[in-house]
């Protein structure tokens, strides 16, 4: 990805194999790379879009990507003769200057949904510093769509290892965290209950906001049982040109989102659904939040169900490290803390990566063995740190 995540090797991999997005990003290539231009791929991974743009004939090519897939993509740009076409960053895209602005950025930062990481302020600062006026953006649009699902299967895969095991142990404890999880989901049409609302659209050439909350409201036609919703997108690459994970299309590498509610609910013809959802980016990744209420058929008062649920509560806490970020707490640094600022210290810009290691074995003896077992940790602060 672009500004945090990376995938392995064999996760590009399965990114290239997606036939139906491989087919539309190239032809919105084919649309946006005029002979001469400039393109800048953010998150490049293994540099398939900065190849493809070398081939559509781009004058050159800004690849960025912070983790080490880029030293494959640098391998293949030499490989197919764009060595001298293609400008690698390892940084994020919000470290990167250019002499020259692109004429097209191109990008594919989502997860299972659009709403990931620091997807949406990536585009955003490179759209206001890297792009020159009236230039192209890839995608241009994510439009957000959710409906009520029938799912028992995928439901139970959810939240049976946390009911029943072989053991005979109480495993209840996990339910909670589950519940306020969304999981990756293939669903089919037969699946879904009502017709999918749009709830949130991303357009990526005008977006200043990363948060975005909906309500969407549904009246049942049919008694059935639903489990939760799925949320998925349809995005614009270019004029004409997009594509869509929703149930019944074919297959991609995104899937779906899956909300379970608390517990499957038994709808009934003339029951309203309501629920309201949000995702806000907080720290490094979104939050998200979805209250659901359904009222019972014509007599409005009556509340069959009500759920709130939230990402927050999907991630166990643990009581000692909240404790430590509260604003009245005193800290006082670890024996391994105490390394890491000795040797962040000694980081001034005229200290080899061996000296460095040879003074942290000097100074603290029993933490090391040798110079060469404190090199290791010198190396991964360097790593992180250095320029």
């Amino acid at each position: 990805m672009g500004n945090k995540t990376a995938y392995s090797i064999a996760g590009y991999g399965e990114m290239i194999m997606d036939g139906p997005r491989m087919d539309a990003y190239t032809r919105a290539l084919q649309q946006a790379v005029r002979p001469g231009c400039t393109v800048l791929d953010i998150g490049c991974g293994t540099g398939i879009f900065s190849l493809l743009a070398c081939q559509l004939g781009a004058g050159h090519v800004h690849a960025v990507e912070p983790g080490d897939s880029i030293e494959v993509a640098r391998t293949m740009a030499a490989d197919n003769g764009f060595k001298d076409r293609i400008t690698f960053y390892q940084k994020l895209s919000t470290e990167v200057t250019l002499e020259k602005k692109a004429d097209v950025i191109i990008s594919d930062l989502r997860g299972i949904l659009p709403l990931y990481q620091f997807h949406i302020p990536s585009i955003i600062d490179a759209r206001q510093r890297l792009l020159v006026v009236g230039g192209t953006m890839i995608p241009q649009k994510d439009t957000l769509w959710a409906a009520l699902v029938k799912a028992p299967d995928l439901y139970k895969s959810c939240l049976e290892p946390w009911h029943r095991n072989n053991f005979g142990l109480d495993m209840h404890a996990g339910q909670a965290y589950i519940i306020n999880s969304f999981r990756k989901a293939n669903l089919k049409p037969k699946h879904v209950l009502v017709q999918p609302k749009c709830w949130g659209s991303l357009d990526y050439e005008t977006i200043q906001d990363p948060n975005i909350r909906g309500e969407l409201t549904w009246n049942i036609e049919n008694s059935v049982t639903s489990h939760g919703f799925i949320v998925w997108f349809d995005t614009i690459l270019a004029e004409g040109i997009g594509f869509s994970n929703a149930p019944g299309q074919p297959k991609l590498i995104y899937g779906q989102a899956f909300f379970p509610w608390a517990e499957p609910v038994k709808l009934q013809q003339g029951d309203s659904v309501s629920i309201h959802i949000q995702a806000d980016l907080i720290g490094d990744d979104y939050s998200w939040k979805w209250d659901t209420r359904i009222v019972k058929g014509q007599d409005r008062q009556t509340v069959k169900a009500e759920f709130k649920q939230s990402t927050f509560y999907g991630q166990p806490l643990s009581l000692a490290n909240l404790r430590k970020k509260a604003s009245n707490f005193v800290p006082d640094l670890e024996d391994k803390g105490k390394v890491d600022l000795f040797i962040l210290n000694l980081m001034d810009g005229s200290r080899t990566v061996e000296e460095i290691a040879v003074k942290v074995k000097e100074r603290f003896p029993d933490r090391f063995k040798d110079w060469r077992e404190a090199l290791t940790r010198v190396g991964e602060l360097s790593q992180k740190y250095s320029r």
